[in-house]
């Protein structure tokens, strides 16, 4: 399954940060894989953080944005 548009929301938005949700019927992995999140890269920001709620899990990570949308741990 792909990244569906319906599924990602904006928690809060403030001075140039965005806190977003995201839930799918798909595992952890496959939502934070590289690009997963592509069609959508005008929106997000280096900096923004995404809650994920997968089939199997749910995770806090940051999003790294440059030629495509990267998913990584909180440092």
């Amino acid at each position: 399954m792909a990244f569906q548009n319906k599924n990602l929301s904006v928690i809060a938005y403030a001075n140039g940060f965005t806190l977003w949700h995201y839930s799918a019927a798909e595992t952890l992995s496959t939502i934070t894989a590289s690009g997963y999140f592509d069609s959508v890269k005008t929106l997000m920001n280096t900096g923004d953080i995404i809650i994920i709620n997968g089939s199997d899990n749910t995770s806090i990570k940051k999003i790294v944005a440059s030629t495509s949308i990267t998913v990584a741990a909180l440092s």
